[in-house]
């Protein structure tokens, strides 16, 4: 990291079965990688580091989420380390990303290409958050000019269910119910109700500000910050935006009939 001024941390173990069979290796790759990331940024004066979180970091059930709310919780203490002028530390956290590793999206379409004869469906109730890997990008961009060090940037990014996602790729073939996997959830979460008292929200995002004493939002206040409603929740179930099959196959690029 020597001669560095920017970082994003995106390095991670990700896929929850696999955690949750090995957390040894969650622990090392999640936490202590988190860890020595802070060392080796403080240590070489790197001016601001954004860590990518997930939305399984907020009120984690899994391995993977409470390895990364650890992380999380090491990037927005590192501000403490680092000092008045050092290097800042913040957190971007969102959803699915369409395409990515472990993605379901990938999976459907190997199956499909096999041949089966049914897409297995964890659960028909099954939402989540979805955001494309160019989206994620320019909101890792626009976090890092806009942090002061401390924050966890949220977006606001529509929700799917899983069903209507499968039924999208690929209409003509039946969905079979397998059950949710060791350590799902039914529904993501992105901003817990505890979460909404530090949280202020923007046009296109929402801050979950730190608890230090003396920080301020003054340089999101400019930018029009509000406070969030008491008791709010962002939750993929309970999300304002939701896609739909043009939406679906807009996020994914495919052509809208």
């Amino acid at each position: 990291m020597r001669g560095v001024d920017i970082v994003v941390h995106a390095a991670a173990l990700k896929i929850v079965p696999t955690a949750e069979y090995n957390p040894f290796e969650c622990i090392l790759t999640n936490v202590h990688g988190a860890e020595n990331v802070v060392k080796a940024a403080l240590r070489t004066g790197v001016s601001r580091v954004v860590a990518l979180s997930t939305d399984k970091a907020a009120s984690p059930i899994n391995l993977y989420g409470a390895s990364k709310l650890a992380a999380d919780k090491i990037m927005v203490a590192a501000n403490n380390l680092s000092g008045d002028e050092g290097g800042r530390f913040s957190v971007v956290r969102y959803g699915n990303v369409i395409g990515s590793r472990g993605s379901v999206v990938p999976l459907f379409q190997r199956l499909i290409s096999s041949g089966v004869k049914a897409l297995p469906i964890t659960d028909p109730r099954m939402t989540r958050f979805w955001i494309t890997i160019e989206q994620g990008v320019n909101f890792v961009l626009s976090s890092i000019a806009l942090m002061a060090g401390g924050e966890i940037f949220v977006p606001k990014i529509p929700s799917m269910n899983i069903a209507d996602l499968a039924r999208c790729i690929a209409p003509d073939l039946p969905q079979e119910t397998i059950g949710i996997r060791p350590g799902e959830k039914l529904h993501e979460v992105m901003i817990t109700e505890d979460d909404a008292r530090m949280t202020v929200e923007l046009d296109d995002r929402f801050v979950i500000c730190p608890t230090n004493p003396g920080w301020t939002t003054t340089h999101l206040d400019r930018c029009g910050a509000k406070p969030v409603a008491e008791g709010f929740r962002y939750s993929s179930d309970g999300n304002s935006e939701w896609l739909e099959d043009g939406g679906i196959r807009s996020l994914m690029g495919w052509k809208v009939a």
